[in-house]
């Protein structure tokens, strides 16, 4: 089959991505075999582009968000057949989805019905999964207390999901945004309230009548804004960080007796995690989407598989500057 590969770690100004011939995937007992679609675009892949090189001799394929119809089940899969219209993730371990087919763990994996086009599910499972997994933890609701929670990047990708999935409970929800146009978005996507979260972020916060929060969710800039975050946060808050790829001194966060909460994604599957949570997660969004109660986030469709539009979504993913999600359709 075709997939898009790398043998070095290596930076944008040296994109070394290529299309190739690569063996097919072979399913392992719990995995089902899907035929890609269409293919969602995260920075933290080209975070991992970036530091991960292949063994000697060896490649990589990345890619962990995708949709597309299932061709062959492993012997231990249950709830799929031949056939399905899918959407998913994958772990992180394993080559991804930047490729015609891709083998996946089935429990991370959720049937779509028609009415979602390919294009648009595969922008909801990795911003859905870390936005539930880190507002919500292991639950289905907020933790007690959390009435007002402030999303830091509400226009990226998780952000976007993390302001819907709030608006479907009782919570108080600002977000933030630099710019009109981001700012419009996240408004669309639910917002109460829309802040800038350059310079004095807890100032502009008091300038909207707003003193402190009971939970921020941090999308990007964590280590950076800690004193600010801190100052938000009312005692015993909550900050609950997806972007702690760099170490974090948490000493500020003492002072209040905070809470500090992360995430990653792909901890369920490669920790030992209840890995089948996230396959239900994703069933749910995938009705939900559907119905129209959850919004899909695509705002750049790019086609192909093709090293030239990987390169583009790079490109557009290392600017800081996108809305919502870009995907790749394959059709």
């Amino acid at each position: 089959m075709k997939a898009l590969t790398y043998q070095k770690a290596h930076p944008l100004d040296a994109f070394a991505i290529e299309r190739t011939d690569v063996a097919d995937p072979q399913p392992r007992d719990r995995d089902l075999l899907v035929q890609v679609a269409a293919i969602g675009i995260n920075p933290g892949e080209t975070l991992i582009r970036r530091m991960r090189g292949a063994a000697p001799g060896g490649r990589v394929v990345l890619g962990w968000e995708f949709a597309g119809v299932v061709t062959a089940i492993g012997s231990a899969t249950s709830g799929f057949a031949v056939g399905d219209r899918v959407m998913g993730t994958g772990d992180i371990t394993r080559d991804g989805c930047w490729a015609e087919q891709v083998a996946v763990d089935h429990r991370v994996v959720a049937k779509i019905p028609d009415e979602l086009t390919f294009t648009d599910a595969a922008s909801l499972p990795v911003g859905t999964l870390t936005a539930w997994e880190a507002l919500f933890r292991d639950q289905d609701t907020l933790l007690a207390g959390v009435r007002r929670v402030l999303v830091i990047g509400a226009a990226g990708a998780v952000g976007s999901m993390a302001t819907q999935l709030l608006k479907t409970t009782s919570a108080f929800v600002i977000g933030t945004a630099s710019r009109p146009e981001t700012a419009r978005w996240v408004t669309t996507m639910g917002a109460d309230l829309v802040v800038d979260h350059h310079g004095d972020l807890p100032g502009r916060l008091r300038a909207a009548g707003v003193g402190t929060v009971d939970m921020v969710l941090s999308t990007a800039g964590t280590r950076d804004r800690l004193n600010a975050i801190t100052e938000v946060l009312r005692p015993f808050g909550h900050l609950s960080a997806v972007d702690l790829a760099h170490p974090l001194d948490p000493a500020p966060l003492a002072g209040k007796s905070l809470s500090l909460h992360t995430e990653l994604v792909f901890s369920k599957i490669t920790a030992g995690g209840d890995a089948a949570s996230q396959g239900q997660i994703l069933a749910r969004t995938a009705r939900d989407a559907a119905a129209g109660r959850l919004r899909p986030i695509v705002t750049t469709t790019l086609h192909g598989l093709t090293a030239e539009t990987m390169k583009t979504a790079h490109v557009l993913a290392e600017s800081g500057r996108t809305t919502g999600k870009t995907v790749i359709s394959l059709g």
